[in-house]
Formats: structure tokens, sequence, C-alpha cells
């Protein structure tokens, strides 16, 4: 009786033990703290029209601090000059509740006549942790264009660990993302 309960107990701390390790340093963690400013990050909840796929009346979560979307990167110019590019608070778009700023008034003119089309998927939370049924959030230079979406990521890491399987992660982001934005619904 003693051997089964030790060998019991054995594999249990093995499997404590093996599944921790699993996550690393740099895999996103289930959290909405975004930097070590003293004012709390804001999480803009507004009318998801974007998806009609969902139901109707369903809010999406944006990842914004201090009011200002994705770190303040200028979303359109993922698209048009294919890297991340700081935006500028004079060229302020509001949309979804949140600002979103623009390196540019062309750009933010873009963004205004079609913002689904620019902005990122899943609210700009990063795509890898809303694959595994949590928000975090996201790193300007860790991003991809998937067949003419944007994805932003934790790390570079991270978003190299996305890429390993981006139609299968997408697929699970996608199912995923009804239930992680309705946590921030209440």
């Amino acid at each position: 009786m003693k051997r089964r309960y030790f060998v019991l107990s054995s594999v249990s701390f093995g499997l404590v033990i093996g599944c921790t390790s699993l996550q690393t340093k740099d895999s996103p963690q289930p959290s909405v703290e975004l930097s070590t400013n003293p004012a709390p990050p804001a999480i803009a909840v507004s009318p998801n029209k974007a998806d009609e796929s969902q139901v109707a009346n369903v809010t999406e979560p944006i990842f914004a601090e201090n009011g200002v979307a994705i770190r303040g990167t200028d979303p359109v110019a993922y698209f048009q000059v294919g890297k991340p590019v700081q935006g500028n608070k004079q060229f302020t778009h509001n949309w979804m509740g949140v600002n979103w700023w623009f390196s540019s008034a062309k750009n933010r003119d873009l963004f205004a006549a079609s913002p689904e089309q620019y902005a990122p998927q899943y609210g700009g939370f990063c795509a890898f942790a809303v694959a595994n049924g949590y928000t975090a959030p996201i790193v300007p230079e860790a991003w991809r264009i998937v067949d003419g979406k944007l994805y932003l990521n934790f790390s570079l890491r991270i978003r190299d660990r996305w890429e390993r399987d981006i139609p299968g992660n997408i697929a699970r982001a996608n199912e995923n993302w009804p239930a992680a934005a309705a946590n921030f619904r209440g």
C-alpha cells in the first residue's frame, strides 16, 4: 500500500513539474497589466460591427493603454510600408471607443474610411494568447499579415511559436475570441 501511494505521489509530482516547465518566461500570461505606468490600462469595449458571424450586440474589447490603441502604432503602416511605425497624436481617429494614432493624415483617413480592413484581429490582443483561450498584451514588432488581416503577438518569440501553425492558431483564436472578449464584458 505504501509503495502504491509512493508511486502515485511520484507520478503526480512529475506531472506538476512537467506541465509547469512547458511555459517559458516569454509565454504570454493571462493579464492586461501592460506597463509600469501607474495609470491602469484601458480596455475599451464597443459594439463590433466588423464580424457579422457573431451574435448581434456583441461587444469587442480593444487593446489600449491610456485610451490609445495598440501602443500608439499606426495600423495602416503595417500594410503600406510593411513594418510598425509609431503614430502621432496629431493624427488621431477614435474608433470602437479608443484613439488610434497614425503617422500621417493619409493613413488616418484610410483607416477612418475602412477600419475593419486595417484594425488588428482580436481587438489587437496577442493572437497566440487568444488561440490558447485568454488575452495578453502585444509588442508592435511581433506582427504578421495573413490573408489581408493583421495579427499581433506578445513578443517575437511568441510570434515565432504562433507561426509554427498559423492556420490552426487562427482557427482556435477565432473559436476562442467570443469567450475571451466576454471576459471583459463582465
